[in-house]
């Protein structure tokens, strides 16, 4: 299978329209003119992808005072980012990706080696898009440490 190509800085972000844990529609063009947090995430309640979530959710008043939007990804279904909203008292939308087409879009749908077992999997990766609709910034193999200062830095340096 050939490698996707990630998108980059400066493309234009894919359109999307999922459902989120309350089985809303959630569209990427709903929030025109506001600068959003797309991250995309391998699994509901593992130990790094809580730990991402909780630092967004942490962050979330300091991200909103600078008008912007986060919205988390992953292939689970709306069952599973229901109960994962629920136990971490997360305050964005979960949006069900479950066939990963918005994640092969993204780029994020990627190759995994793991301990030689090759498969296929979204890798943790995060874009920042502009109030456009243009990709400001892109975080391509997310470390979760530090990850949601890095994110809000770069919101304050290119929306300013």
């Amino acid at each position: 299978m050939a490698e996707v190509e990630w998108i980059e800085e400066g493309q234009k972000a894919p359109a999307f329209s999922l459902k989120d844990q309350d089985g809303k529609t959630v569209k990427l063009s709903d929030f025109k003119g506001q600068w959003v947090v797309v991250y995309f995430y391998p699994k509901d309640d593992t130990p790094g992808c809580t730990k991402e979530a909780c630092a967004f959710r942490d962050r979330h008043s300091e991200l909103e005072g600078l008008g912007v939007v986060v919205l988390g990804l992953s292939p689970d279904d709306q069952v599973s980012h229901a109960k994962f909203v629920k136990k971490f008292d997360l305050n964005f939308p979960l949006l069900v990706d479950t066939d990963h087409k918005v994640a092969e879009k993204y780029g994020a749908w990627r190759e995994k080696n793991m301990y030689g077992k090759i498969s296929m999997g979204v890798q943790r990766s995060t874009f920042l898009i502009d109030a456009q609709g243009k990709v400001a910034k892109v975080w391509k193999r997310v470390q979760v440490d530090g990850h949601d200062e890095k994110v809000l830095e770069a919101v304050k340096s290119l929306s300013s």
